[in-house]
């Protein structure tokens, strides 16, 4: 039970220990053990699994709704498709719940709905449902909206799972946060931190000699094409709010595996890098909207690099760590020779970036 002063704060809701612990807490404690899913709330992976149809429901309310290489809308439909992505299903419909704020232009209403139509069609799912809601001006800073979706299995998840099986035992039929073992690869999908400095510069309009843009996109096409082309994929996740050092730490919670990781082999940017240094920020605490770290059986995980880096997506993947029995927790392997802890962060050090 709470202390009866205990409010909710931005912390709340920007991943890390905070908002892990509300979530697990709170949330779980209230709906948890109420249905049957095969995946299930308790799991706290990115969607949940009913039968062979996995869903996912992802609320945004980035501030402000357009920033450089994107927007409110784009981020809701990549968010939501990525996290259906991650447990190896194919997003098929999507449903948009969008609340407006009084006052917004019905040119930007319009520029939103373009860019969510432009990343559906990258997706390759619509939007079949929804509904619209109008509120006070000033409540909300234009608009926030939830667009929820639900996903199919395929048989590139299939083939991707066989190739598994060959090498180890996996009871799992998805690509969980609790499927890493000892000796497993560590694959990034590229550089870290842009959009999270794409959406701090635009909230505080920073300028850092170049413009840093978002990385936002749908990426279900690409890992549809990794799991039913090379296969040996386990694990994958978007590290969205706090970032890298929040997702491995939630892989090494679940899988009770230690993950050793190299500072040489994390691709940021030199502008982000530079942006991180004259605001005192962690890269790797800040959230991502185009990238996955994906966890691969050994045996394929240099075949599952190259074929990312022969995609748009994937051209600056790198395989930055693998999963380790000699610890627990996250550890990184300096440039200097030693070694330090990649603690959980207590939540992103920039709001409302999604």
């Amino acid at each position: 039970m709470a202390p009866k002063d205990e409010k909710i704060t931005m912390l709340h809701g920007a991943g890390g220990t905070v908002m892990h612990d509300l979530v697990k807490n709170y949330i779980v404690k209230a709906f948890g053990g109420i249905g049957n899913a095969e995946v299930s709330l308790e799991a706290m992976d990115d969607a949940a699994v009913v039968g062979d149809i996995v869903f996912k429901s992802d609320s945004h309310a980035v501030k402000p709704i357009f920033f450089a290489g994107g927007d409110i809308g784009r981020i809701a439909i990549s968010g939501t498709v990525n996290d259906i992505s991650c447990l190896g299903a194919q997003p098929f419909a999507l449903a948009c719940g969008l609340i407006l704020e009084e006052g917004v232009a019905i040119s930007d209403l319009e520029r939103i709905l373009a860019s969510m139509r432009e990343a559906c069609l990258e997706a390759d799912v619509g939007i079949v449902t929804g509904d619209t809601k109008v509120v006070e001006k000033g409540a909300l800073g234009g608009c926030v909206m939830n667009v929820s979706g639900i996903g199919k299995r395929t048989p590139a998840l299939d083939h991707n799972l066989t190739i598994v099986k060959k090498k180890r035992e996996l009871n799992a039929r998805w690509t969980l946060d609790s499927n890493l073992a000892t000796g497993d690869k560590i694959i990034l999908l590229g550089a870290i931190g842009d959009h999270g400095i794409a959406v701090l510069s635009a909230q505080q309009g920073l300028k850092f000699g170049s413009e840093i843009k978002s990385d936002v996109k749908p990426l279900n096409r690409m890992v549809q094409a990794l799991l039913g082309e090379v296969g040996g994929v386990v694990a994958m996740k978007d590290p969205t709010r706090g970032g890298l050092a929040d997702a491995l730490n939630e892989w090494t919670e679940k899988s009770r595996v230690g993950i050793l990781t190299h500072e040489d082999k994390i691709p940021i940017h030199q502008d982000v890098q530079t942006a991180c240094e004259m605001l005192g920020l962690d890269p790797l605490e800040i959230g991502n909207e185009g990238k996955l770290i994906i966890g691969v059986i050994p045996e394929k995980a240099e075949e599952a690099l190259e074929f990312l880096r022969g995609t748009p997506q994937g051209k600056e993947a790198q395989i930055i760590g693998e999963a380790t029995a000699e610890f627990r927790g996250v550890a990184m392997q300096t440039t200097v020779g030693g070694k330090r802890i990649i603690a959980r962060p207590v939540g992103d050090p920039v709001p409302r970036i999604c």
